[in-house]
């Protein structure tokens, strides 16, 4: 039987997927993304190839079976378009979160991220859509009052698709995708006006926000959408359960470190505090995010796969394995892919198990931190770095924390379409333990003695 359909609306891919009633993803299909043209900063796609896209993915998925489920959706974060409500023709091309027009933005904002952090628990970043939209909508007045007027609409990309999938008729985000445009109040999860009036963008051209889950909505191709919300938070969805006393840690491209808060708490000092999703019952689930930029770069050139946990911690040399700059706690540009001691004329292999170790101590002090804070009992692994044993390893070893790794791959379509079948949130019963084949106590000394020259790079470098 099948419970639900899921699509998830990536950046390099689209997929969709069909959920069982046990929980389990089968008949997959995918399709590479359109291109995304980058030129000086400025990351575009297609939207209406993006759109004919991830419907033709849908409809290869769906006849696979005879059922009408209800479809799960999930989305990249923060990239949208203008397009023209009469024709529902772009505007703008897709601008893609990975865009980085927003900087001039950010740079004029700076003296406000205090302000933009308390409101919207997220750094002052180009990443999002307010600093871009900024940007637009200064090197073209004119096109304020279009929407203003409702002429033209602003949306992120699943904004844009559902309007499109009701005829015109919905104009909506969920609370997660706009808790990440900078412009929404993660307090109150409404669109802020003191965040509109700071970028510039017009309160009334914002879509309509809705929770995550229970939507309903009759979409004109038959199927029911039932939950939608940002990919991030599918992934974590799918791998831990709110009010429970775990963390997620995904690595992929890039990490991130996460754990629901408990009611009352805040994320502690410098970490993201992450509005994850909102239920049909209008209970709102928050996390705590620490993050880790671009692993994935810095271990692309190096011979990952041959590294044996043994042979970590085999010297005093340091590393930080964060190219484009430390994440959430430290927001560090100055700090990113650096070493304690020169590398030049070492092996390729010593090089890989230092930036491995690199990515265990950050992972580490992030979990050290939680489990302070929050009192954390276990950590799920997930992404397709996790699949390195001596990563695997290396964590086990530095927390004193139970650790599984998530067996079920596509994190972000199952949790959208557990969502939509009414699953309830969570993967541990597709988890496997890690088992430490060897105690290497040199190891977490080693991490201890890292965190003192990680403290002492940031006194010398302040953010």
């Amino acid at each position: 039987m099948i419970a639900a359909v899921g699509l998830d609306l990536g950046t390099t891919a689209i997929k969709a997927g069909l959920l069982s009633a046990g929980g389990e993803l089968g008949g997959i299909v995918s399709q590479h993304a359109p291109v995304i043209n980058a030129q000086g900063g400025r990351y575009e796609s297609d939207a209406i190839a993006y759109a004919e896209a991830a419907e033709a993915v849908l409809a290869v998925c769906l006849a696979q079976t005879d059922a009408h489920p209800p479809l799960g959706l999930c989305s990249q974060r923060s990239s949208f378009l203008i397009w023209e409500r009469a024709s529902g023709q772009p505007v703008t091309p897709l601008i893609s979160w990975q865009d980085d027009r927003g900087a001039a933005s950010c740079d004029a904002l700076r003296e406000k991220e205090p302000t933009i952090r308390n409101l919207t628990g997220l750094p002052l970043s180009p990443y999002y859509l307010a600093p871009k939209l900024r940007v637009l909508l200064r090197d073209n007045p004119a096109w304020r009052e279009r929407l203003l007027s409702g002429e033209w609409l602003l949306g992120t990309l699943d904004t844009f698709l559902i309007w499109r999938w009701t005829g015109g008729k919905r104009h909506l985000s969920d609370v997660s995708m706009a808790a990440r445009t900078l412009l929404m109040d993660v307090h109150t999860q409404q669109w802020s006006p003191a965040l509109c009036e700071l970028f510039g963008v017009p309160l009334q051209a914002l879509p309509q926000i809705v929770p995550s889950a229970g939507l309903g909505l009759q979409l004109d191709n038959g199927l029911i959408l039932q939950a939608s919300m940002g990919d991030q938070s599918a992934a974590l969805v799918a791998g831990i359960g709110s009010g429970q006393a775990e963390a997620l840690v995904n690595l992929g491209t890039g990490g991130f470190v996460v754990c629901y808060l408990p009611q009352g708490k805040e994320a502690p000092d410098g970490y993201l505090q992450t509005l994850v999703w909102q239920d049909a019952a209008g209970q709102v689930h928050l996390a705590g995010e620490g993050t880790l930029n671009s692993i994935a770069a810095a271990l692309a050139p190096w011979p990952a796969t041959a590294c044996r946990v043994e042979d970590l911690a085999g010297d005093d040399i340091f590393c930080l394995a964060e190219p484009s700059g430390l994440g959430a706690p430290y927001f560090s540009s100055h700090l990113g892919l650096a070493f304690s001691e020169p590398v030049e004329g070492l092996p390729a292999l010593h090089i890989a198990l230092l930036l491995q170790e690199g990515i265990i101590f950050r992972v580490a002090r992030i979990l050290e931190d939680f489990r302070r804070e929050f009192a954390i009992e276990r950590v799920y692994l997930s992404g397709g770095l996790s699949a390195l044993p001596c990563l695997q390893q290396g964590i086990a070893q530095c927390v004193p924390l139970a650790v599984y790794r998530l067996s079920q791959a596509d994190s972000s379509l199952l949790g959208a379409a557990r969502l939509a079948a009414g699953m309830p949130p969570g993967g541990a019963a597709m988890a496997e333990r890690i088992e430490i084949v060897r105690e290497e106590q040199r190891l977490s000394g080693k991490y201890q003695r890292w965190k003192a020259w990680l403290d002492g790079l940031l006194r010398d470098h302040p953010a």
